[in-house]
Protein backbone atom coordinates (compact mmCIF):
# COMPACT_ATOMS: atom_id res chain seq x y z
CA UNK A 1 0.00 0.00 0.00
CA UNK A 2 2.73 2.37 0.78
CA UNK A 3 4.08 1.44 -2.70
CA UNK A 4 0.99 2.56 -4.49
CA UNK A 5 0.72 5.48 -2.15
CA UNK A 6 4.39 7.30 -3.07
CA UNK A 7 3.88 6.30 -6.66
CA UNK A 8 0.65 8.33 -6.29
CA UNK A 9 2.41 11.38 -5.06
CA UNK A 10 4.92 11.08 -7.52
CA UNK A 11 2.70 11.15 -10.03
CA UNK A 12 0.89 14.16 -9.16
CA UNK A 13 3.71 15.89 -8.31
CA UNK A 14 5.32 15.40 -11.56
CA UNK A 15 1.87 16.25 -13.41
CA UNK A 16 1.89 19.75 -10.88
CA UNK A 17 5.32 20.05 -12.04
CA UNK A 18 4.59 19.98 -15.76
CA UNK A 19 0.93 21.87 -15.33
CA UNK A 20 2.21 24.99 -13.71
CA UNK A 21 4.44 26.17 -16.34
CA UNK A 22 2.28 25.41 -18.64
CA UNK A 23 -0.38 27.49 -16.75
CA UNK A 24 2.36 30.12 -17.11
CA UNK A 25 2.85 29.89 -20.89
CA UNK A 26 -0.93 29.79 -20.80
CA UNK A 27 -1.06 33.19 -18.88
CA UNK A 28 1.68 34.95 -21.12
CA UNK A 29 -0.29 34.04 -24.35
CA UNK A 30 -3.82 35.53 -22.87
CA UNK A 31 -1.73 38.95 -22.33
CA UNK A 32 -0.10 39.13 -25.24
CA UNK A 33 -3.95 38.40 -26.68
CA UNK A 34 -5.24 41.47 -24.22
CA UNK A 35 -2.45 43.73 -25.63
CA UNK A 36 -3.12 42.67 -29.22
CA UNK A 37 -6.45 43.83 -28.65
CA UNK A 38 -6.13 46.36 -26.79
CA UNK A 39 -3.87 48.38 -28.79
CA UNK A 40 -5.53 47.40 -31.96
CA UNK A 41 -2.68 46.08 -33.44
CA UNK A 42 -3.24 43.69 -36.57
CA UNK A 43 -1.50 39.99 -36.69
CA UNK A 44 -0.95 37.46 -39.60
CA UNK A 45 -2.65 34.59 -39.96
CA UNK A 46 0.86 33.03 -38.87
CA UNK A 47 1.05 34.96 -36.02
CA UNK A 48 -2.18 33.98 -34.61
CA UNK A 49 -1.26 30.44 -35.13
CA UNK A 50 1.86 30.70 -33.08
CA UNK A 51 -0.82 32.57 -30.40
CA UNK A 52 -2.81 30.12 -30.69
CA UNK A 53 -0.56 27.35 -30.85
CA UNK A 54 -2.17 25.45 -34.36
CA UNK A 55 -1.49 25.47 -37.89
CA UNK A 56 -1.93 28.90 -39.92
CA UNK A 57 -4.02 27.07 -42.20
CA UNK A 58 -6.51 26.26 -39.16
CA UNK A 59 -6.98 30.14 -38.97
CA UNK A 60 -7.67 30.56 -42.76
CA UNK A 61 -10.46 27.99 -42.23
CA UNK A 62 -12.45 29.29 -39.44
CA UNK A 63 -13.83 32.30 -41.82
CA UNK A 64 -14.01 35.47 -41.49
CA UNK A 65 -15.16 36.22 -37.80
CA UNK A 66 -14.93 33.37 -35.11
CA UNK A 67 -14.42 33.35 -31.69
CA UNK A 68 -10.91 32.24 -29.76
CA UNK A 69 -11.36 31.99 -25.67
CA UNK A 70 -12.39 35.75 -24.55
CA UNK A 71 -12.33 37.22 -27.77
CA UNK A 72 -13.56 37.42 -31.38
CA UNK A 73 -11.01 37.07 -34.65
CA UNK A 74 -12.03 39.16 -37.45
CA UNK A 75 -10.68 38.82 -41.11
CA UNK A 76 -9.99 42.71 -41.28
CA UNK A 77 -7.98 42.63 -44.78
CA UNK A 78 -5.31 41.19 -47.29
CA UNK A 79 -1.82 42.91 -47.84
CA UNK A 80 0.09 40.88 -50.34
CA UNK A 81 0.30 37.55 -49.30
CA UNK A 82 -1.25 37.97 -45.82
CA UNK A 83 -4.45 37.81 -44.16
CA UNK A 84 -4.08 40.44 -41.34
CA UNK A 85 -6.55 39.44 -38.09
CA UNK A 86 -7.70 41.79 -35.77
CA UNK A 87 -8.99 40.89 -31.90
CA UNK A 88 -11.31 41.93 -30.14
CA UNK A 89 -12.17 41.53 -26.47
CA UNK A 90 -15.62 39.96 -25.40
CA UNK A 91 -16.77 39.75 -21.76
Amino acid sequence: MTELSNSTMEETRTSSEERVPQLRDLIDTLRIAEEIASKGYLISSSELADLMDINASAVTSRGDHWSWRNWVVSRVRREGNQILWQLERVD
